[in-house]
């Protein structure tokens, strides 16, 4: 077991209703594309499958997907979608579940590889991508950029989503490379009463994740600011990395 948080029960039953946008076509359309095209005529393996919001339909597209999840909640959502023979899930953490087979493509979406606490821990990530794939496959992450340059000298917040029924901010531990990701959701009718969560993330930047792909034996191809390939440059907040097996 890896030092990621355990998604409950309740956690798992509302996940798909809170993440609508990140469901939509305008969302998963140019996803799906990308990572249909790096898979190509070959396996993918999703890394934290979750409920299967990108897993599910690229596996309508034609491609051949299984996936790791650490939460049995999340992973039962996700049968609700789809059965074990048209997309088999193995119950386990990201950086040491080994799944038989190999494959052209494993990925890890929404900044999900934060999830592991530890550096070491992503570095083991990395690994059992590395292990997963065939010479010539590739290792997909989605991750945003730590927002580092919105924190004033004292300042250790930094406010994501100001809505009507959504309050969110995260707070930083910068010696030891951890941020706190703070949720207040308004539920049910306009009582006024409000939903508290948090979740504890182990954030990196791009170049240390490079540096964990070479540990790992891969070797970096391309790194854009969204899955429509759009330039990453200094002023992108968030970047696809991608990292190929070689030959």
């Amino acid at each position: 077991m890896t030092s990621s948080e355990l998604w409950t029960r309740a956690t798992a039953d509302r996940y798909d209703a809170e993440e609508t946008t990140m469901s939509s076509a305008a969302v998963l359309g140019p996803t799906l594309a990308f990572l249909a095209e790096l898979a190509g005529e070959g396996r993918a393996l999703e890394f934290a499958i979750g409920t299967g919001r990108v897993g599910v339909p690229l596996r309508e597209r034609g491609v051949p997907v299984a996936g790791i999840e650490l939460s049995e909640h999340m992973t039962a959502r996700l049968r609700r979608k789809i059965d074990e023979e048209a997309l088999p899930v193995t119950v386990g953490d990201m950086a040491t579940t080994i799944v038989d087979g190999a494959f052209t493509l494993v990925y890890l979406v929404y900044n999900t590889i934060t999830n592991l606490l530890t550096q070491d821990e992503q570095v083991e990530c990395f690994r059992n991508a590395a292990r997963h794939l065939a010479p010539g496959g590739r290792f997909v992450v989605e991750l945003n950029v730590p927002p580092l340059r919105f924190l004033p000298p004292g300042q250790v917040a930094v406010p994501f989503d100001v809505s009507e029924r959504h309050l969110g901010f995260d707070t930083f531990d910068l010696v030891e490379q951890v941020l706190v990701s703070h949720h207040l959701t308004r539920d049910g009718d306009d009582d006024g009463r409000y939903r508290r969560d948090a979740s504890r993330h182990r954030y990196a930047w791009p170049a240390e994740l490079d540096l964990m792909a070479r540990i790992a034996g891969l070797e970096p191809e391309r790194r854009v600011a969204d899955w429509d390939g759009s330039p990453f440059t200094q002023d992108s907040t968030k970047h696809i990395s991608v990292w190929r097996k070689p030959l």
